[in-house]
């Protein structure tokens, strides 16, 4: 078959091109629905206790009030106040000086040096770990002295901090940092090693150096590790805070919670020692269940990097 075409002043013949065969049409099938009342509830509303067992607090709650019972019980059956008093006990020391203001001076007194310290540890590792990240010779210096200085006990550095800043704030100061200061260091500077490539490489693309590098690509990359750091940090610096006061006490004219302990023991005031105790349990009960667990929250789990 051939078509013509027809231009003014010219003539051409085409080969026309042959048609696409029609697709096939297949053949219709039927699925048999399959009879879904055997397998449940797709949807239902939980039931109260099922939200309470759902619930991370509620759950801690039931720890904390299965210890209080056993601890209770134990004491009444032992019936020995001055070695091991009962929760009741210590529960009534515990408010006696909370209410009278005892407890409550104390703490501050330890918190104000704790929290200069914890913040100068922090400070300290976020500029070694900079420098880590930024040049060989920085990952050498701080692969050093982190293994020098992190197995080393705080309290061990106490005498020193004694010799050069003498009995005060400063020397509670000294080993607060050298507690926080090499295990936040550690714990960021393998958190920005595990940073992937892509990452690093997308950074360098867009030209970020220095700060800006750290700040933008490495420290939201890796703030998972860095916030298991600044946990580990919190824990050897508040047991380090209170082991000071327990060994030299007095911090700028008054003594913290460690010397609270330490006065009641001297005094055989075990109810007032596990006050004491009480004390720092809540303290870094607050500090872990509420502050951090706030930051996770509204960080690497809103980010989808944990759990």
């Amino acid at each position: 078959m051939a078509i013509t075409q027809t231009f003014p002043g010219n003539t051409s013949t085409a080969a026309a091109k042959p048609k696409a065969p029609l697709p096939r049409p297949r053949a219709d099938f039927e699925c048999t629905l399959a009879d879904a009342s055997g397998i449940g509830e797709v949807q239902r509303r939980l039931s109260l206790p099922e939200r309470l067992a759902n619930n991370d607090a509620v759950r801690r709650a039931g720890v904390l009030l299965l210890l209080i019972v056993v601890w209770e019980v134990y004491a009444r059956w032992a019936d020995n106040p001055l070695l091991f008093p009962t929760f009741s006990l210590t529960l009534e020391t515990f408010l006696r000086d909370l209410l009278d203001g005892t407890l409550i001076d104390r703490t501050r007194t330890s918190l104000y040096p704790l929290a200069l310290g914890y913040l100068g540890g922090i400070v300290l590792a976020a500029i070694l770990t900079s420098l880590a990240v930024s040049s060989r010779i920085g990952a050498d210096i701080l692969t050093t002295l982190t293994a020098m200085f992190n197995p080393l006990p705080a309290i061990a550095v106490l005498p020193l901090a004694l010799i050069w800043f003498g009995l005060g704030i400063p020397s509670l100061v000294f080993v607060i940092i050298h507690s926080v200061l090499w295990a936040v260091s550690l714990s960021t500077l393998t958190g920005f090693r595990s940073v992937p490539e892509t990452l690093r490489l997308s950074g360098r693309n867009y030209g970020l150096k220095g700060v800006r590098y750290v700040a933008l690509i490495l420290i939201p990359a890796a703030f998972p590790a860095i916030l298991a750091g600044l946990k580990i940090g919190w824990a050897f610096a508040w047991r380090t805070l209170v082991a000071a006061e327990l060994v030299f006490g007095v911090s700028s004219r008054s003594g913290g919670l460690g010397w609270y302990i330490f006065e009641a023991r001297s005094e055989l005031d075990t109810p007032k020692v596990f006050a004491g105790l009480l004390t720092v349990i809540l303290i870094g009960l607050f500090v872990e269940s509420i502050i951090f667990r706030s930051i996770e929250a509204r960080t690497v789990q809103k980010w989808g990097m944990q759990r």
